[in-house]
């Protein structure tokens, strides 16, 4: 399917809800763990298809503030899980020019997680490829509440006036100041959903459902998103004759 896709029309930013690890692991009589375990090989394919294609950003929801209030020991898998992954796969993403970003409330990780995911955003800072973000501990809702604080603050005490605050302000506030907005939201295991993920940033994104369980979710499905991206007319607004000329 790669061979369909014009490169000349390629989404910016791609962000993507992987969903489904549990239903996958209930699916194939495994434990929960069984299914995020599963869930890393994805990453790999998602992560290296992108940078073949000469996709600028790939945004991942890892891990959502509503995810802490799981069962303790899932919560648990998750974070080593995080730590060994992010150990294993430093050496590739130098390898493949990714340079890893998060966004989040990264502060609530567990100190190890922390510093191990700071340590490999220092390691792969120089590389010029495909930008990796990982949303960790991260919730819109919050987001968008702390830079609201942030812009109280500014206008009481750091001279903003009122009539500066438009959209590209409040843009500016966000976690992602220096990421474009996603051109294209991909969800995984058919639930028909944002959760709390980039809702300011996606106001004008193209939204793509599947019900592969994101276990099963490779290179092909990535690139089946894509031509169906590539067939969407993005009008922002405007008639499909103004879109034209």
């Amino acid at each position: 399917m790669k061979e369909q896709i014009d490169i000349n029309r390629l989404p910016q930013h791609v962000a993507i809800i992987m969903d489904g690890n549990g239903r996958w692991a209930k699916q194939h009589g495994a434990e929960r763990t069984m299914g995020h375990q599963h869930g890393i090989q994805p990453v790999r394919d998602v992560s290296e298809a992108a940078a073949e294609l000469g996709i600028k950003y790939l945004t991942l929801y890892a891990f959502s503030t509503e995810n802490w209030n799981r069962p303790a020991e899932e919560v648990n898998m998750l974070m080593h899980l995080l730590v060994d992954t992010i150990e294993k796969e430093t050496p590739t993403l130098n390898k493949n020019n990714i340079r890893l970003l998060t966004i989040g409330d990264t502060d609530r990780l567990p100190l190890a997680v922390h510093e191990k995911f700071e340590r490999c955003i220092e390691q792969t800072s120089a590389n010029t490829g495909l930008n990796l973000v990982l949303a960790l501990s991260y919730s819109s809702r919050s987001e968008i509440t702390q830079a609201m604080q942030d812009i109280a603050r500014m206008a009481t005490y750091g001279g903003v006036r009122v009539e500066d605050i438009n959209e590209d302000f409040v843009s500016s506030c966000l976690q992602t100041k220096n990421i474009p907005d996603p051109d294209l939201l991909i969800r995984t295991s058919g639930e028909l959903r944002l959760s709390n993920f980039l809702l300011w940033q996606m106001a004008y994104t193209e939204l793509y459902f599947t019900n592969i369980c994101w276990p099963d979710f490779d290179k092909q499905e990535f690139y089946k998103a894509i031509i169906d991206y590539q067939h969407r007319e993005r009008r922002f607004g405007k008639t499909s004759e103004q879109v034209t000329k």
